[in-house]
């Protein structure tokens, strides 16, 4: 590969296409490279950095003392280093651990840096559980307002309105304090200009709240779109994202996720929870200095605000720590573990104490099953396993499609009109139909409610015979008018689902995929539930009943084939397994599911990786270029060190920094005339012999303050990163020591190291690059990017079409 292919068109153009990632809703330069190698040819100048007052005095400390601010620190759009990182956190933890057999205040400050963490997981799960829980009140009742007010208050929905009316509960949703828009505006709500009028009403709303909800994003935060998982796996994996979990996503997604739910469009507030939660504990996290100063420490605390996320979404606790542990997670100690739990435990208490919904349930669709279920159901809970993978790939491949024709074609420059456009087709199509009317979390509670005597439910009205009804427990029966009409209503808003979906996510709103993906298997699950019932009522004598299935019994739960399609579908998206079965379990409350949950869950994921091995979530990584590098796929092919590294044979040399012979204007003109993220120091030229590798931002920031805080530093000076200088003239210039900036253990490996454990040491240990050496002497460099494209290029695809686009 040339040089060319490495990177794609101009350094000097900071707004050229080739340089630019699309991060959803925002446009991200990263035409200041960041793990790029450093080799030999001529760039644009360094916009921060422009070599200014070469020739001036200045005054400088010596590095060897204490650090500088900044001098550690990184770039945005840059990975972290990881072991560098860890190391520090080692550093001062021994210190703090040294000092406090000191004094009693030494004791106490190591006391409180221990406590410091569990007091984080405190505040986050405090905070993430009042956020959700002003959202789903908020949401509530926006929702219930695109359909009418409350006239003993507005701020109360359909549900809390009707609380206290004497009115009966068959009745209980027409009570006389709730009016729809008709009976408000014209006096009464019956006859086609009533429904004409309400049915306006419901589209003017739902455009309304789309369109604030997309000009809020666009405006202020345009980080607050999308689900933020993809991003946010992509940080927890070492890259830096400056302001993505920024106060100003925090408010305004907060803000336009009630907007954007409220507003009838096919998506979930599930997800963008997660982004939620871990604005709130990226902004907790500068209360710590441990945190705050640490980009490693602070990512274990976005895994546990990732857990608590998912916790209040669902109401799933142990769910959201084994969600952010399968699915979010690059790094996950066992101390992380703990701290998850902790955190989830909280935010899930709040949430409760909160009780948004007024039923003292954490989310709108628990539900409780108490019939068991027979081994031959096994066969259906599978066929849904099936739908499940088969949806979930269709789902990718052309939600992927469209995403990408977004991001290439007109259609992307025009966010606002797209929201528009689907959001009125979305309120056109659904008003009619009242399983699409409805909210989705709201559909999915009455899809999976299992009947009993007072539901008045279209899904409810079967042929009763009283004279079989034993306490509670009604037999199967015969489905009556309201359940065929409720059939092929659910089967129009199944394809309109399937469809509407597949342009809704990836819109600049949030937008969660959660729910949408559970509703599709939802109702599903509720058809085919519905026709085995049947199938067991009219057939209860052929020989797949017979034996357990007899006449007048209740043997089949079309509430249970509903969450069991809402499963497999879900994990046919996400491809998730273990915390798919767990969320599912802590959602009906009861253990006894759980090998329904886990079939229909593993024969999705087969079926969906048969066809495609990437979830939804990784295929948004790839296709907006994001640096994660995959733990989980295993790298097979056989290439050697030597053949990834650069430079290659036709490129320019290494370009490399000498130990104690180059001066500050030679080390100025190699950082204005490249733009790479760091070099290698050797002790010659000639030799090639390592000594370590300087950060470039650490040696822009220790120059521009050595003209600052010592006399005698100028363009001539040596720089030295030794302890000891070569001695000098009498008449030269003052010496500028650098060692303290110089890493020492840098990792290196061999040219002929195969690139499988490469890979393996790039995934384990988090590394930004490492240098490749041949019998001691520096050959080239392996950076993260490298690898990726190397990666990409194993697997036939095109390196620079997946890698910042």
């Amino acid at each position: 590969m040339d040089q060319k292919g490495y990177r794609r068109g101009s350094f000097q153009s900071a707004t050229s296409d080739e340089d630019m990632l699309e991060i959803p809703g925002a446009s991200v330069d990263f035409s200041m490279a960041d793990d790029d190698p450093p080799l030999d040819r001529e760039m644009g100048g360094f916009s921060s950095y422009n070599g200014g007052g070469l020739n001036g005095t200045s005054t400088m400390m010596d590095f060897l003392g204490e650090p500088l601010p900044g001098v550690g620190t990184y770039e945005d759009f840059n990975t972290i280093d990881w072991v560098r990182e860890k190391s520090r956190d080692r550093d001062r933890h021994r210190e703090i651990t040294n000092r406090s057999k000191e004094s009693t205040w030494a004791l106490l400050h190591s006391v409180s840096d221990a406590f410091s963490g569990w007091l984080l997981m405190l505040l986050i799960g405090l905070l993430a559980g009042s956020l959700a829980g002003l959202i789903d009140i908020s949401a509530h009742w926006m929702t219930d307002l695109k359909e009418g007010v409350c006239l003993a208050g507005f701020w109360f929905n359909h549900e809390h309105c009707c609380w206290k009316s004497n009115t009966t509960f068959t009745d209980r949703d027409k009570c006389p304090e709730w009016k729809s828009w008709s009976q408000l505006i014209l006096g009464h709500g019956e006859g086609a200009f009533a429904y004409i009028l309400n049915y306006l009403m419901y589209v003017i709303w739902a455009l309304m709240f789309s369109l604030l909800a997309v000009l809020l994003v666009k405006g202020f935060a345009p980080y607050a779109c999308g689900s933020g998982i993809p991003e946010i796996k992509t940080i927890l994996s070492g890259f830096i994202i400056r302001g993505y979990l920024g106060k100003w996503t925090l408010v305004i997604k907060t803000i336009t996720l009630v907007l954007a739910v409220s507003s009838g469009l096919s998506l979930g507030k599930e997800g963008p929870l997660v982004h939620v939660a871990c604005c709130c504990g990226n902004i907790l996290c500068h209360l710590f200095t441990k945190y705050r100063k640490n980009e490693a420490k602070r990512r274990e605390v976005l895994s546990a605000a990732a857990a608590a996320g998912v916790s209040v979404a669902f109401g799933a606790p142990i769910g959201g720590v084994l969600f952010s542990l399968e699915e979010v997670s690059y790094y996950f100690p066992l101390k992380t573990l703990w701290r998850s739990f902790f955190a989830a435990l909280v935010a899930a208490f709040t949430l409760r104490s909160i009780n948004p919904f007024g039923n003292s349930r954490l989310v709108l669709f628990y539900v409780e099953f108490h019939m068991p279920w027979h081994l031959l159901e096994l066969v259906p809970f599978i066929l849904l396993g099936i739908f499940g993978g088969l949806w979930g790939a269709f789902f990718i491949r052309s939600n992927i499609a469209w995403c990408r024709r977004r991001k290439t074609t007109r259609l992307g420059k025009y966010p606002v009109l797209e929201v528009f456009v689907v959001t009125a087709i979305t309120a056109i199509l659904a008003f009619p139909n009242e399983y699409t009317r409805m909210s989705t979390s709201e559909l999915i509670s009455e899809l999976f409610n299992d009947c009993g005597i007072l539901d008045s439910s279209k899904l409810c009205e079967y042929v009763n015979d009283f004279n079989s009804t034993k306490g509670d427990d009604l037999p199967d029966r015969a489905a009556g008018p309201g359940v065929y009409t409720a059939m092929w209503q659910l089967a129009l808003a199944l394809i309109m689902k399937v469809f509407i979906t597949i342009f809704t996510f990836g819109m600049k709103v949030p937008s969660g995929l959660f729910i949408p993906s559970m509703a599709v298997g939802a109702i599903a699950g509720r058809l085919l539930g519905v026709a085995v019932e049947q199938l067991a009522f009219y057939h209860h004598d052929w020989a797949i009943f017979s034996g357990w299935c007899s006449q007048g019994a209740d043997c089949i739960t079309p509430g249970l084939y509903a969450m069991v399609g809402a499963a497999a579908c879900l994990g046919g998206v996400t491809r998730m397994t273990v915390s798919l079965v767990v969320i599912m379990f802590e959602l009906t409350g009861g253990l006894e599911y759980i090998v329904p949950l886990m079939a229909a869950a593993m024969t999705s994921k087969w079926v969906a990786d048969a066809i495609g091995r990437e979830g939804i979530y990784d295929a948004h990584i790839r296709l907006n270029g994001y640096p994660f590098l995959e733990a989980k796929e295993e790298f097979s092919h056989k290439t050697r060190a030597m053949d990834v590294m650069r430079p290659r044979k036709s490129d320019p040399p290494l370009t490399v920094i000498t130990q104690d012979t180059m001066s500050v204007e030679d080390v100025e003109a190699i950082v204005t005339g490249t733009t790479y993220s760091g070099y290698p120091v050797v002790v010659s030229r000639a030799s090639q012999r390592l000594v370590g590798f300087v950060l470039r931002r650490d040696l822009i920031i220790s120059i521009e303050n050595a003209r600052k805080k010592q006399d005698g530093i100028v363009s001539t000076s040596v720089i030295c990163f030794t302890d000891y200088c070569p001695p000098l003239p009498p008449s030269s210039p003052s010496v500028l020591k650098l060692r303290s900036i110089l890493d020492l253990s840098p990792f290196t490996v061999t040219d002929e190291t195969p690139m499988e454990i490469v890979v393996d040491i790039f995934r384990k240990l988090g590394l930004r690059q490492c240098l490749v050496t041949h019998n001691g002497k520096l050959l080239g460099i392996i950076t993260k990017k490298d690898v990726l494209k190397h990666i990409a290029q194993m697997a036939n695809q095109d390196p620079d079409s997946i890698l910042f686009n």
